[in-house]
């Protein structure tokens, strides 16, 4: 098994405390103009996207297009991985999944891809919430505990000073219950930090902590890419079985996270893990 790397002292320190970590530089910067010149044609070809108004709230529907084709217009895209293989070695990229692991432990899948364009507009006001819905976000866990699901954004874009749609946390509000007086919560309400950084940084934090994009008054679009794990007990967000045509394509590692286990599903599967679970994820076998 190869070394992986570890949270420093104070990056766990953070983490415990905080719920978020910033990781300087994960992307180099030929990563970040690839990865945005995709997302720039990935507007153009079919895909899902939210559809207000025809689906559920937090719904993706396929569409042939995004619905601004603007490279600095709105988009948000859900299953990134057919469009490149890029994206699926993003998924165990090590610098950041390592890292993963070390917080969340080996027995873990990958659950969701995205990439989010925020369009530099006056129009959108920014917005905060709890990914999983409003069940994760009354789960709350101590902090030594190994968090249910976290989310690794990378910067495509610089993102400086406020309102630029900088991604905003209230640190530590998934420790406790929050908001406390039951208020709305917004970019600028009290307690809200506004996380500035360069395009290939990337931003590692815990599902239940209350987080969402300011506004962008910036003239520019946020452009990002998110990458969801989680505990194997845990349905993925957008991979409703195992997607075979992708899998065909990944190493054994990528495909144990894409929930690969190696046989057909059974009755306490991704609960009692494989036998070469850590080996798989640990190994030299990625």
């Amino acid at each position: 098994m190869r070394n992986m790397r570890t949270l420093t002292d104070a990056q766990r320190l953070q983490w415990e405390t905080d719920g978020y970590i910033v990781l300087e530089g994960a992307l180099s910067p030929d990563e970040v103009a690839f990865f945005s010149d995709e997302l720039d044609e990935v507007r153009k070809q079919p895909g899902y996207e939210p559809r207000p108004g025809e689906l559920p709230r937090g719904h993706y529907g396929w569409v042939d297009h995004a619905d601004d084709l603007d490279a600095d217009g709105f988009m948000d895209r859900r299953d990134l991985l057919p469009y490149h293989k890029a994206f699926r070695d993003l998924i165990d990229k090590p610098e950041i999944f390592d890292l993963v692991v070390d917080i969340m432990g080996p027995y873990i899948l990958f659950s969701m891809s995205q990439a989010i364009v925020r369009a530099s507009t006056d129009i959108f006001p920014g917005y905060t919430h709890t990914d999983g819905g409003e069940g994760l976000r009354r789960i709350r866990v101590s902090e030594t505990s190994r968090p249910i699901a976290i989310k690794a954004m990378y910067l495509l874009s610089d993102v400086e000073g406020r309102d630029a749609g900088n991604f905003t946390v209230f640190p530590g509000s998934h420790l406790r219950r929050f908001p406390e007086d039951n208020s709305e919560l917004n970019p600028h309400t009290p307690g809200a930090v506004q996380l500035e950084g360069k395009a290939g940084d990337c931003y590692l934090f815990s599902h239940s902590l209350w987080h969402g994009p300011a506004p962008n008054h910036s003239g520019q679009g946020r452009k990002t890419l998110l990458y969801n794990y989680c505990q194997m007990f845990v349905r993925a967000y957008d991979l409703g079985q195992v997607p075979h045509d992708i899998v065909e394509k990944c190493t054994p590692r990528q495909r144990r996270l894409l929930g690969d286990l190696g046989y057909e599903f059974r009755p306490g599967s991704y609960f009692y893990v494989p036998e070469d679970q850590k080996e798989v994820i640990y190994g030299t076998a990625a």
